[in-house]
């Protein structure tokens, strides 16, 4: 049996400096399974034929898409016939939310070296499960494509505004969120509408199935299965669903409580104004055009076309930290 079994996207980003190490360490290791796919139309026969080889951890290797298409087919392509192997991935997309949760994070070599030395000794202290986030249309037969964590409404605008005027200017991952940020900010507190700033979010109707609904211009919308939500907010009442909702309206006051509780690490203590915090196993998001990114893939609901979360079975990951 194959300790870990490694799936590699060359053509990601974070690949084009990391992947040459760990091919050297891939070769020198026997213990490594080490598939590489170009594109993600491949990647279910990648793990059909990382099935065969029966490995104790499956490690992907890619960014945010790369990610997505492969817990879709670990999910749904049944190549483990039920029993899928503990999922790890190492810190290589923009953002690493993933990756952060399980406790993966620093030199993806390093990170790598442990995940290898866990699968020896035996990883059943550090298994945790954790649900994926089905986002579909609705559809009775329609195929859902599954993540772990969603951005919608303006959330969803300023990461394209990130990825689209910030991201191609070659800056650092951390001041290209910075500057980011900081248009928000302007673009909130001034009023300021210019193609150099992130637009003004689209009126967004928010649904759960159990507790009513939202609706309003919202600048943060996540929607999330991670164990911690962004900003620190702590697991709620499973009974409520295992989908964490955070929504904040659409102005500067409520933004602000936002960031202050955030650092003093108040966030889900009280209510606050114009700061929604809710959970549910079912999650309705309709829109004029408004997009949402699920795990760094874009999606639109229009009128007549929402689309419809779900929060599917635990699936196993590896977490570092036991």
């Amino acid at each position: 049996m194959v300790c870990v079994a490694l799936l590699s996207n060359p053509k990601s980003t974070g690949n084009r400096q990391t992947l040459p190490r760990v091919r050297s360490y891939c070769a020198s290791n026997p213990d490594i399974f080490h598939y590489e796919v170009e594109h993600v139309d491949q990647i279910g026969r990648a793990l059909q034929t990382i099935a065969r080889v029966d490995p104790v951890v499956i490690v992907i290797n890619g960014g945010d898409g790369t990610v997505q298409a492969a817990l879709t087919e670990l999910y749904q392509g049944e190549h483990f016939k039920g029993r899928v192997p503990p999922i790890a991935v190492l810190p290589n997309g923009k953002t690493n939310l993933i990756a952060l949760d399980l406790g993966i994070h620093g030199d993806p070599i390093k990170a790598l070296e442990r995940i290898v030395a866990l699968a020896k000794a035996g990883v059943d202290d550090h298994v945790v499960a954790r649900e994926l986030i089905a986002l579909s249309d609705g559809k009775v037969g329609s195929r859902p494509v599954l993540g772990m964590f969603l951005g919608g409404a303006g959330l969803a605008d300023y990461m394209l505004y990130c990825r689209n005027q910030i991201y191609p200017l070659g800056l650092s991952n951390g001041l290209s969120h910075f500057l980011t940020a900081m248009a928000v900010l302007v673009s909130l507190i001034f009023g300021i509408r210019a193609k150099f700033l992130p637009p003004s979010s689209k009126p967004v109707s928010i649904s759960l199935i159990r507790d009513g609904q939202l609706a309003g211009r919202f600048s943060v919308l996540i929607v999330t299965t991670l164990e911690r939500l962004l900003l620190g907010v702590q697991p709620g009442d499973s009974r409520r669903g295992n989908m964490k909702l955070m929504a904040v309206e659409q102005n500067l006051p409520a933004l602000l409580r936002l960031i202050f509780a955030s650092i003093f690490k108040r966030v889900g203590k009280s209510q606050m104004q114009g700061i929604h915090l809710e959970q549910g196993d079912t999650i309705r998001i309709e829109g004029n055009h408004s997009s949402v990114i699920l795990d760094g893939e874009l999606f639109e609901a229009s009128e007549g076309k929402p689309i419809v979360l779900r929060s599917t079975q635990p699936v196993p990951f590896l977490r570092l930290a036991a």
